[in-house]
């Protein structure tokens, strides 16, 4: 009768493992289809059936994108209850305590700022490239932006500006902003959104793509390469627009930022050296 009993509990064992398994599977997968409310379902069916620091991480998540800030703060602080070092949590109820605190509408005058068309995030080569922003706004503006945003650039000076709505977020750094301006100035447009944002504020990196080229500016190139070989068209990320930003428990490969992943589009780094300005690259 006991070894019965200890089959039947290891059964038991065996089936909440697989439904937790499965509940956390379909979490994820309605977060990267921004399916909110139905993760918001899965991971609260998820801790029912017990603790899950994870599923209390995701929850957070889902219920931040819907605008639920105090359920959403909840449910970072209840993660942070379990393990008062998790980064995740940590950082998301500083984020979360800052968008209550400013009590206002983010950037663009909307809810949440607007994501970006997933067409965005293929690479294209010489027509897409990362460029970092400089002299960032205030912590408060960038509190509500996140990985995927869509962003506007607009010419101020020298300066190449990037905007969420009416608010200023930072200017492309110099050396790809030089090259930009010029572009823009012979009639190119392109669109942008964010690739990754630290929450300390300090860095934050976008993707800009070329999407009109202008007759005056016909062979010449937005984002020159170095060394690039294979195909000139190949997907930016895999199986979705963006990468589920709060899933580290998937890749812990850097915590203190939210990101998809990065472009092998190879683009000169921003330096605080003074350089001399480079001349648009002629396609041969």
């Amino acid at each position: 009768m006991e070894t019965l009993a200890s089959l039947m509990a290891l059964g038991e064992a065996d089936t909440t493992t697989r439904q937790r398994r499965q509940l956390a599977e379909a979490a994820i997968a309605h977060a990267t289809r921004g399916e909110w409310e139905d993760a918001v379902t899965a991971n609260r069916e998820l801790l029912e059936l017990g603790p899950d620091i994870d599923a209390n991480n995701r929850l957070g998540k889902a219920l931040a994108e819907l605008g639920r800030h105090a359920e959403a703060l909840e449910a970072y602080e209840q993660a942070l209850e379990r393990d008062a070092t998790n980064r995740i949590a940590q950082r998301n109820i500083e984020r979360l305590r800052v968008l209550m605190a400013a009590k206002r509408p983010a950037a663009n005058g909307k809810r949440r700022p607007e994501k970006a068309p997933a067409t965005l995030f293929i690479e294209e080569m010489g027509k897409t490239g990362r460029a970092r922003l400089i002299n960032l706004a205030a912590p408060s503006v960038l509190a509500p932006l996140s990985a995927g945003d869509a962003i506007t650039l607009e010419v101020d000076g020298d300066d190449l500006v990037a905007k969420v709505g009416k608010a200023s977020i930072g200017s492309v750094e110099p050396r790809i902003a030089a090259r930009l301006l010029k572009l823009i100035a012979g009639g190119n447009r392109y669109d942008a959104a964010i690739t990754t944002i630290h929450e300390a504020g300090g860095e934050l990196q976008i993707m800009i793509r070329e999407v009109f080229t202008h007759p005056a500016n016909f062979g010449k190139v937005s984002f020159p390469t170095q060394g690039a070989s294979g195909p000139g068209i190949r997907p930016y990320i895999k199986g979705s627009a963006l990468r589920y930003d709060d899933e580290d428990e998937v890749e812990e490969a850097d915590e203190d930022s939210e990101e998809v992943e990065e472009l092998d589009t190879t683009l000169p780094e921003y330096s605080s050296e003074p350089e001399l300005e480079e001349e648009l690259v002629e396609e041969p």
